[in-house]
Formats: C-alpha cells, structure tokens, sequence
C-alpha cells in the first residue's frame, strides 16, 4: 500500500471557500500542500479566506500555475464556471478535481482531453471535514477517476483525499456515476428528503392526536439525534444495545408499518429517477428558470409548524447558539454542505 509521505504533492488550487471549500484548503496546507484560493474579487468569502493567510486571486489567475484545480462551487454554477473560466486558463495536463460527480456524470461538464479528471468526496460536511482533522481524525473519502491522461490520476486523487484527513479513517475507490447516484439517492429518500419527511409527518399526526406541540417536537426531532449518533457510531446494532427492550420491540414489530412495500417502491422510482436523468433534466430546467418552485417548496418546509415550536424550546438551549455559529457556512446560497458558492 502507497504511504501518504509517498503519494504526490501537486500545488493546488481551491475554486470555492464556502464550508467544504474553507475545510478543503485548511487540511491540505496543514497536510504540507501549496494551496491558491480562487474566488470572484470582492465575494463575500475573499476576505474570510485572506484572514485565514490564503493567497487569494481571481479564478482564472488562480488556476493558470496549478497542478491541480478542485471545484468547490455549487452545482448549478459548475458549467458556465468551467466553460467560461477554468477550460481556456487551465495549464496543459493538470488535474481538474470535483467533490460531487453530478456535472460530469450527466454530461454538463466535458473536460479537456487533456486534463485528469477525479473526484473525492468526504462523507460529511466542511465543518465535520475539518474539526476531525483539527482533533487527528479524520472523514472517510471515496474517490473516483474519469479521465486518466497522466497515468496518475489515482495517485493524484488518493494523494488529496490523504491531504483531507481521510486516510486516517477510509478511503474507498468508487465512480462517478456510483457516487452521483448513490449521493442523490442517499439526500432525497433517507438524509433529506425521508428524514425530514418523516419527522413533519410525525409531527403533524400527534398534534392532530391533541398532543401538545412541545412534546411532539421532543419525541420526533430532538431525540432523532440521539438515534442518529448511535448509527454513527456503531450501526443499528449500537443502537439496540443503548435503547429500552420497550422500544426495541415497538421498533421491531412496528416500524414496517411506517417503511412498508409502497415506500421501497417510491424509493425505487427515486432511485429511476435519478439513474435515468429524469431529476437532473428537473433540477437544471428548474435553475434556469429562477427557482421559484425551489424557493416556494423550500419556504414551505421553514413555515412548518415544527419549525417555531423547535425555535422556541432551542432558545433555552444556550449552548446551541455557540455550537451553530462554529458550524454555519461561509456565505452561499445553496444548502447543500458540499456546494458553496466562490
């Protein structure tokens, strides 16, 4: 196996510094690495990323001497960024890195012949990405290669994932289509989509139950936490030997009454979906023009009833308002942890 002291140090450049971006370039300099951050002149991140002792320059100045350029911009701004910018001003052989395959999977990007194109992707967001580093840990990373011109690529792409902090914990090989996909997937029926789905639905029924509000809000969303860094920790196996034999039975005997064969199949037509472009196609017409059923869905999802009632019960939760401004994103306009705008 290839020791990280052996893998290559290309002089990087970091085109984005929203969260993921901001933990991107800390770990790879503190990893030894040369890193430029390229920005838009007067962005809202320029300054953030000067006080953190970056060289910042303007994208295509930035990315003209680099070895290697990792796109950590929003999705939807991908395309026109790499078109516009990165493809004329790029140097002849260099590595063009991405944190999310969508773009190149579904053919809005064409790179270069010329250009090694790899992806890693830390399985967390920014914040997460650089409190383990900070702490000797580190985020499990996959990785992938699309386009291997050097011969390279993959010592390129491991030598930068090991740069993040994530030969520490894993590094898994995969592909772009099966880390788009999968990414997708994971957001839209269970990370997301399922889980804020279920927390409102159960919410609403126990109110609609004449449960106070209050007590709904404890017993579907502030305790789902406490659930969900059992997962983390050790699987569902870890959860069952922390949780009452009470709840161990109910969850065993009951639970396939909420997950049942209608919800695999809505989860198989998520997956169709996403597989055969049908939601990309959605989401790029939806960008172009001007996201008013995002904004007006999203909206919807702020003005849940949930939502007041958890504001006011974490209001008395002091320690909460520290923890939130610690891990509240650079600037961007986009939700996504792995998408922050340059």
């Amino acid at each position: 196996m290839t020791t990280a002291n052996a893998l290559p140090h290309p002089k990087i450049t970091v085109v984005g510094y929203g969260s993921q971006g901001r933990a991107h370039a800390l770990n790879l300099r503190d990893s030894g690495f040369d890193v430029t951050v390229g920005l838009r002149p007067g962005g809202p991140t320029e300054a953030k990323a000067q006080a953190d002792g970056f060289a910042v320059k303007a994208v295509a100045d930035a990315v003209k001497d680099a070895d290697l350029v990792a796109v950590l911009t929003p999705d939807m701004v991908q395309k026109k960024l790499y078109n516009e910018v990165l493809a004329p001003n790029m140097k002849q052989g260099a590595v063009l890195l991405f944190a999310h395959g969508l773009n190149v999977h579904f053919g809005m990007i064409e790179p270069r012949a010329d250009l090694d194109v790899v992806l890693v992707a830390p399985k967390g967001p920014g914040a997460l990405v650089r409190r383990e580093y900070e702490i000797g840990r580190g985020v499990p990373c996959i990785y992938a290669v699309y386009q291997d011109k050097s011969g390279k690529a993959e010592q390129l792409a491991l030598a930068y994932a090991a740069g993040l902090g994530g030969a520490r914990a894993n590094i898994i090989k995969t592909t772009f289509k099966e880390e788009t996909e999968t990414d997708l997937f994971g957001e839209q029926a269970v990370l997301c989509g399922g889980a804020s789905s279920l927390v409102q639905a159960g919410f609403e029924t126990l109110v609609e139950a004449g449960y106070q509000p209050e007590i709904a809000y404890y017993e579907v969303l502030h305790e789902l936490k406490l659930i969900v860094d059992l997962f983390y920790e050790g699987g569902i196996t870890r959860m069952h030997e922390f949780i009452s034999e009470t709840a161990q039975y109910g969850a065993l005997t009951r639970g396939n009454y909420v997950v049942d064969d209608n919800t695999r199949a809505q989860m198989k037509k998520v997956l169709t979906e996403i597989q055969d472009g049908t939601f990309a196609r959605q989401w790029i017409a939806e960008y172009a023009a001007g996201n008013a059923n995002y904004k007006a869905m999203k909206q919807a999802d702020l003005d849940h009833p949930i939502e007041a009632v958890g504001k006011k019960l974490r209001a008395n939760m002091k320690w909460l308002a520290s923890s939130q401004a610690a891990a509240k994103p650079a600037a961007t306009g986009d939700a996504n942890p792995q998408s922050e705008a340059a």
